[in-house]
């Protein structure tokens, strides 16, 4: 089954990448990989405090993970997979691709404003030459309409 990749974060745009990818993925009878890395700066600490940084940072990404899965089995009729890996985010995308040859595309979700479409986005477009998949960026202000009408 081809897989659509999802970096679940904290931005605001990652809304319209986890619908379009669960939208496209319902409508061809694919599956859709959850990622969220968490970035190895966050546990420069003890190791007892940096132990127990990582657990919380792991229950934010489920808590919010479930938000979404919810969603996804609701409405799509697809159930998700999480998948949760340490270091840089550029670094473990590539990587979760090598890892699943199930991935078929990777979904990024673009910021809106005038910053740009966001350093994954960027960083990520850097490096399409050398993915073995092709990426579709999904703009952030882009309506559940539109969104439904190009699925």
């Amino acid at each position: 089954m081809r897989k659509f990749l999802v970096v679940l974060d904290d931005s605001q745009e990652c809304l319209n990448a986890m619908r379009f990818a669960a939208m496209r993925a319902a409508h061809t009878g694919g599956g859709v990989a959850i990622l969220s890395v968490i970035p190895p700066d966050e546990f420069n600490h003890w190791i007892g405090v940096g132990n127990v940084m990582r657990e919380e940072a792991r229950e934010r990404i489920h808590a919010h993970f479930e938000v979404f899965a919810k969603w996804m089995r609701d409405k799509q009729d697809i159930d998700p997979e999480l998948v949760i890996r340490e270091g840089q985010p550029v670094d473990e995308i590539i990587a979760q691709v090598s890892d699943d040859p199930e991935i078929g595309v990777l979904v990024l979700g673009a910021g809106s404003d005038k910053k740009g479409p966001g350093p994954l986005v960027t960083q990520m477009s850097r490096n399409a030459g050398a993915l073995p998949i092709p990426i579709t960026i999904v703009p952030g202000d882009l309506s559940k309409e539109k969104l439904e009408a190009i699925t």
